[in-house]
């Protein structure tokens, strides 16, 4: 007889977590999502998919269920000063011309991860409200009252993850010093606008990113602004659209016809975090947000929590109870660095965005020549480099 089937429970049910249950349930592994919603749902706007995270769901099948609901964004995208001047192109596609970037609403990408997974897979309602773990196994309780055993978790539970406190020290949130007023415009509210296409500006302390999502049907904007505020990290705040258009007046005219078309608007505080230096501990892993929070300076958050997925489920698919928790930290091993360099490339990226420079056509030099960062991310194959130390153990 052959081992047991690996379990592995997943503490959330976002899109790290989704993801996740995906890739595992399609290497035979037994999984179980704990989401503390009653549930399954994303707040908040859009999300930028890149091609190092579309070729994974690609690979699981999913690409007409992207297509369908996504928005496709390619040539054309630029980048610009905050009077419209023209700096740079935004890169799209990989190194060998693979366009796979999509404008994703965030709720429109989960139902694609839900509908990917059998029914009985994923469990809402259930709080996560304590772990313990020994030779064994690994226990969750929840606070419903229920209970859970597992050979592996794995906790994708997000920015104020319950169990990152198992793995590290509580990591102290770093503010940005800025926040972000989002939303969404329908298409047919702004007709001059061009379509398929990401543009951003840049200006003194601010920027402004726009990108569509659903199809094309729907405009999501971000407006970056200072703000010594410790505002919440939540994606939910009520924004007060008047102050949005104060902030960008004297913008590209295009700026200021967007925001004229704006009702409602929401702002989310920027934080991230200090790289952990370290992610598992026995059979407990940290998962995208839980692991590695960063700013959206570089639109990674939800694609290195899908590079995450797929790492951790090739690996767990060749493991056995006995050899989970090598495979973790080989996880972590693997991914530690080079998400590690993201969460700084996106600091950095902050930066250049507003124009956090003397001289601004250095500025400019560094965003015409951040296309080799772009395509050391986009070019990245995650689950070819898991493959390699699965043959290599």
């Amino acid at each position: 007889m052959g081992s047991p089937r690996l379990r592995v429970a997943i503490v959330g049910g976002g899109i790290g977590g989704m993801t996740t249950a995906n890739a595992l349930a399609r290497r035979g592994v037994d999984v179980t999502v704990f989401e503390q919603a009653p549930q399954l749902g994303e707040i908040g706007a859009g999300v930028l998919m890149t091609p190092n995270s579309v070729r994974l769901l690609e690979r699981m099948d999913m690409g007409p269920a992207l297509a369908a609901v996504g928005a496709r964004i390619g040539k054309g995208s630029q980048y610009y000063r905050m009077d419209g001047t023209p700096v740079a192109p935004i890169l799209t596609t990989d190194s060998a011309g693979w366009n796979g970037m999509y404008g994703m609403h965030r709720a429109d990408l989960l139902a694609v991860l839900a509908n990917g997974l059998p029914e009985d897979v994923v469990r809402t309602g259930h709080r996560c409200v304590g772990f313990e773990q020994d030779a064994g196994a690994a226990r969750l309780t929840f606070d419903n009252g229920e209970s859970a055993e597992a050979d592996v978790v794995i906790a994708a539970d997000g920015i104020h993850s319950v169990l990152q406190h198992h793995v590290v020290p509580p990591a102290s949130p770093v503010h940005s010093g800025s926040v972000a007023y989002r939303g969404l415009i329908l298409r047919s509210r702004v007709p001059f606008w061009a379509s398929g296409i990401s543009q951003l500006w840049m200006g003194e302390g601010k920027h402004f990113l726009v990108y569509p999502v659903r199809s094309g049907e729907l405009i999501n904007y971000v407006g970056f602004v200072p703000s010594d505020e410790q505002t919440t990290e939540s994606w939910s705040a009520p924004g007060d659209p008047a102050a949005l258009a104060a902030a960008f007046a004297g913008w590209d005219d295009r700026i200021g016809r967007l925001l004229a078309e704006v009702e409602q608007t929401f702002w989310w505080g920027l934080y991230d975090r200090e790289p952990l230096d370290s992610w598992t501990n026995g059979r407990l892993a940290l998962l995208g947000d839980a692991a590695h929070p960063m700013l959206p300076h570089l639109g990674q958050g939800a694609n290195q929590a899908m590079e995450d997925a797929v790492a951790v489920a090739v690996l767990l698919s060749e493991a056995d109870r006995d050899s989970a928790s090598q495979a973790l930290a080989d996880y972590e091993r693997l991914r530690l660095g080079r998400v590690a360099e993201v969460q700084r490339g996106a600091r950095a990226n902050g930066q250049r965005y507003d124009s956090a420079y003397d001289d601004l056509d250095q500025r400019d030099a560094e965003i015409s020549g951040s296309v080799t960062f772009r395509s050391w991310l986009y070019d990245h194959d995650i689950e070819a480099e898991a493959g390699k130390l699965v043959a290599a153990r």
